[in-house]
């Protein structure tokens, strides 16, 4: 585990988004903070050239727009191209047709090393279809201590299918790949409250596993643990100085760009699911 931020750390990977604009500058700051290095780039004429020089690349559909569908097509089929992992957050897929149907475009025409969504987005690229509130999970596909074997399960197969480590966030995430499973319950449910932490996971996640090549599946669960665990140093700050969620947003950051490796072995709450 700390060899795994540590390498984040010494490599500095250049990780490539098309992300959304509400939550843009978080993610840039996040992404320097766990000790990468962010590039943003969504014009069709310039993403493959950014795509080249960079080590991952991010596709979020958060505020989805038709102009930046190809260019998401074309810096996709670049990044495998040239083996570097692509991470897809289907932000809201089942909310909308257009989303819906994006969503399945991209896992159509490129290929995943990790997709990342709360249950109810993860459901809808499993089934075609799903519930969700706007961007928000279905309180009804929660994943809790009584069904995670039954979800790790259905992580698992849609692993299988899609070839993609498979992330599911929520007050208990789960990561898995077609063979194994990793619960993972960091985290406060403050970090609901502020927009952008699953972005800003997003790009955890991707200059975890480009640091991290040999090893997707463990590089992406102590990714998600890191953020959880930065959560939870943040809330702590924020209500000892009687801060509020614009505190915690603060917090987060800094805790991220101060966490060690010996912090997140101690911290880190990962368990395999079996």
């Amino acid at each position: 585990m700390k060899a795994i931020l540590e390498n984040v750390r010494a490599k500095t990977p250049l990780v490539h988004f098309i992300t959304n604009y509400v939550t843009v500058n978080d993610v840039a700051n996040m992404m320097l903070a766990c000790g990468g290095s962010p590039i943003m780039s969504d014009e069709a004429e310039d993403v493959e050239d950014i795509t080249t020089i960079c080590n991952a690349l991010v596709i979020n559909i958060g505020t989805l727009n038709k102009r930046t569908i190809e260019p998401m097509i074309i810096a996709g089929k670049k990044a495998n191209e040239l083996g570097h992992p692509v991470i897809l957050d289907p932000v809201g897929a089942g909310a909308s047709k257009l989303r819906t149907e994006t969503t399945f475009r991209l896992l159509k025409e490129v290929r995943f090393a990790v997709i990342r969504g709360n249950i109810s987005e993860i459901k809808t690229v499993y089934s075609g279809s799903g519930s969700t509130k706007g961007v928000d999970a279905d309180v009804a596909d929660a994943v809790t201590k009584d069904n995670l074997s039954e979800t790790a399960a259905f992580a698992k197969e849609l692993s299988r299918t899609t070839g993609a480590v498979i992330a599911i966030t929520g007050a208990i995430d789960i990561v898995a790949d077609k063979d194994r499973a990793y619960a993972i319950e960091n985290g406060v449910a403050d970090m609901a409250r502020i927009t952008g932490t699953g972005c800003m996971l997003d790009g955890v996640i991707a200059g975890y596993l480009a640091a991290n090549v040999d090893n997707p599946l463990y590089a992406a669960a102590v990714a998600v643990a890191a953020e959880g665990l930065c959560g939870e140093i943040a809330a702590k700050r924020m209500y000892d100085f009687d801060g509020g969620t614009s505190s915690l947003r603060t917090y987060l950051i800094d805790a991220m760009d101060h966490l060690d490796g010996d912090m997140l072995e101690k911290g880190a709450k990962i368990e395999e699911v079996l």
